[in-house]
């Protein structure tokens, strides 16, 4: 009995070593079976570029396969600052996932169905912010405390569920068929059919309420906020559904 125990666990044990052994930025044979895509290579920016704009700004960093948002704590000179979109439009049913770490005072966000144009000047004037951030930094007794997981602007998570400071935290992001699910850590932080009069009430109470995404266009750039805070991605992909 204690061999069969033995071999049992160390079975386990080489399984997941195994599946913590996958290089980072990478797709495994499942997910290229399920038609997942790397947005970000770990290598180089390629695919990605200033909102509104060219290039890439020189803050977002890449460091062992990490895409990090670099803002000096001291600062002396003007920052080269801006978000970042996808140079993909994403339209149709799609899964994302990504995963972030934060810092105390990280204030950041994922944006889906950006539309660039000369009248939305920032990337908030046209997409959707999944809100990541210092849950506890940004507790305050008013609606849209600025959670990890807030749809920023029109809906709360109905569950916290951040990661301590510094670890790394899983974020998927689903559209099927109208429906939105945005999960944290393997929790459903938020759930919503975007043709009910509950998402239209909330658009039309929102400052997106004149964008696109606003008038039900859900089709767009994926971005990465830079809000003048620590923030750090890896792990970027997509699948259209």
């Amino acid at each position: 009995m204690f061999a069969k125990l033995a071999a049992l666990g160390l079975v386990t044990y080489l399984a997941c070593s195994l599946v913590q052994a996958q290089p980072l930025n990478t797709l495994s044979p499942k997910e290229k079976k399920e038609g997942w895509k790397l947005l970000f290579d770990g290598r180089d920016l390629k695919g990605w570029h200033r909102y509104n704009g060219k290039g890439v700004p020189t803050t977002w960093k890449i460091e062992q396969g990490v895409l990090h948002l670099d803002v000096p704590q001291t600062a002396t000179t003007p920052r080269d600052a801006g978000d970042l979109v996808t140079d993909a439009l994403i339209s149709g049913d799609f899964e994302f996932k990504a995963e972030f770490k934060i810092e105390k005072y990280t204030n950041s966000g994922f944006f889906f169905f950006v539309q660039e144009a000369a009248q939305n000047k920032k990337i908030y004037d046209t997409g959707l912010e999944v809100q990541v951030g210092d849950d506890a930094l940004y507790q305050k007794e008013s609606a849209h405390p600025h959670s990890s997981g807030d749809l920023f602007g029109l809906s709360d998570v109905r569950l916290q569920e951040p990661k301590p400071l510094g670890s790394w935290n899983q974020l998927t992001v689903s559209l099927k068929k109208n429906k939105l699910v945005v999960t944290l850590n393997g929790f459903t932080v938020q759930e919503h059919d975007l043709t009910s009069a509950d998402w239209k009430q909330r658009m039309a109470a929102s400052k997106l309420k004149e964008a696109p995404v606003g008038k039900g266009k859900f089709s767009g750039r994926i971005g990465l906020q830079d809000w003048n805070t620590n923030v750090w991605f890896r792990n970027i992909k997509l699948r259209p559904l």
